[in-house]
């Protein structure tokens, strides 16, 4: 069996057929509430189960209890507030109990059922998650643009964005039946925002000793300028899988879901997001999902330490490099040679290299992968967009 859900049951709050047409027409009547793209897309993923057990966005108690235990107030791990800010204005004479409506450019999404309305502290917001208040942490700038007041409560979706990946798209409960139809029992994931280069190849592969299958699920969505291109990644990693991994041991799936460069924080919330999409193990990178420097190399696993209870197991592989006498990759734990031997693998530097049209050499990055970064007009994201 694949992992069970967390929480224990798969949330689906997703509204279809008679049902929909009647609460599309009530929504019509109702208070609208103009979300943004973030706020739609983490809507999505809690009607889809990616962020089971959440049925809508966190009410106070389980807010603070997140922000200050990283648990909900139920006792189960859960490390990012999932919440819905809002402007007084926006919901004026809005009671809790009533329900409202979620829209995004002019189309109506969601019915939510208001179960609290609370004030919060965007400082404290910020140090709990991201551990600084520094405006250039792309993850405090964006909490301090936030509205003044939250709205707790569940929701019903009606409709989606539009997807422009939605041939890459599959969801918790469609990934749990492809990994059963394969007879897949352990399922290693591993989350990406990036091109792969041969380090995160060798991960990768590593993973797969020892699991029955493997899930690669580069997430698409918001990312700061200086990223790739979602098309650009999924392009890449299907060259990679094409070329370089036996068939039927790897799923790629797009999943869109806000990057929230929470660190440590963000590393935890992604295991559990991919233990609701069926996974038993989850990959946990190499400063996973930090930016710039603030937080350590390593410093995700010593917070999944502190989840015993997670329901699905860490993988801990250290970041791989190039080792010129053991003529291939190898990690600190496998290559007794010393550092003049190793060609350590940096992302920063490949950027450098792609966007001036040049060919990593292929000890770093399969001259396919490279070819579709260079053959992109505009492969990485632009300030201001």
């Amino acid at each position: 069996m694949v992992s069970r859900p967390h929480g224990g049951r798969l949330v689906y709050r997703v509204v279809e057929g008679k049902r929909r047409e009647a609460l599309a027409r009530e929504a019509r009547e109702l208070v609208v509430v103009n979300i943004r793209r973030e706020t739609a897309i983490d809507l999505e993923d809690i009607a889809f189960g990616a962020f089971s057990p959440l049925e809508g966005f966190m009410v106070q108690e389980d807010y603070l209890s997140v922000l200050e235990d990283m648990r909900l107030v139920n006792d189960l791990p859960w490390t990012i507030p999932i919440v819905l800010d809002v402007d007084p204005g926006e919901i004026a004479g809005v009671k809790e109990g009533d329900d409202i409506a979620l829209a995004h450019g002019g189309r109506i999404l969601a019915v939510m059922r208001v179960e609290e309305i609370y004030g919060w502290d965007k400082k404290l917001h910020a140090e709990k998650v991201y551990k600084t208040l520094d405006p250039g942490h792309p993850g405090v700038a964006k909490t301090m643009r936030m509205k003044e007041l939250l709205v707790g409560g569940r929701v019903d979706l009606l409709d989606t964005l539009p997807n422009p990946f939605e041939r890459y798209t599959l969801w918790p409960r469609e990934t749990r039946v492809l990994f059963e139809a394969r007879g897949w029992r352990t399922v290693a994931a591993f989350q990406t925002r990036n091109v792969p280069h041969l380090g995160h190849e060798f991960v990768q592969k590593a993973a797969l000793t020892f699991t029955d299958g493997l899930l690669i699920q580069p997430v698409v969505g918001w990312k700061k300028p200086g990223d790739y291109r979602d098309e650009v990644i999924l392009k890449a990693y299907e060259e990679l899988v094409k070329h370089y991994y036996p068939r039927d041991v790897v799923v790629l799936s797009a999943l869109r879901m806000n990057m929230r460069y929470a660190g440590p924080r963000e590393a935890v919330h992604h295991a559990i997001v991919r233990k609701n999409f069926g996974a038993t193990h989850f990959i946990v990178g190499r400063d996973h999902a930090g930016v710039g420097s603030y937080y350590g190399p390593y410093e995700a696993w010593d917070l999944f330490r502190e989840f015993p209870d997670l329901g699905i197991t860490p993988l801990f592989i250290r970041e791989a490099f190039y080792c010129r006498k053991c003529g291939g990759m190898a990690t600190e734990k496998t290559c007794p040679h010393g550092p003049g031997d190793r060609v350590r693998i940096s992302g920063t530097k490949l950027r450098e290299m792609l966007r001036r049209g040049e060919e990593p050499p292929p000890y770093m990055m399969r001259p396919e992968v490279a070819r579709v970064v260079i053959s992109h007009p505009n492969p990485f994201v632009e300030p201001g967009e």
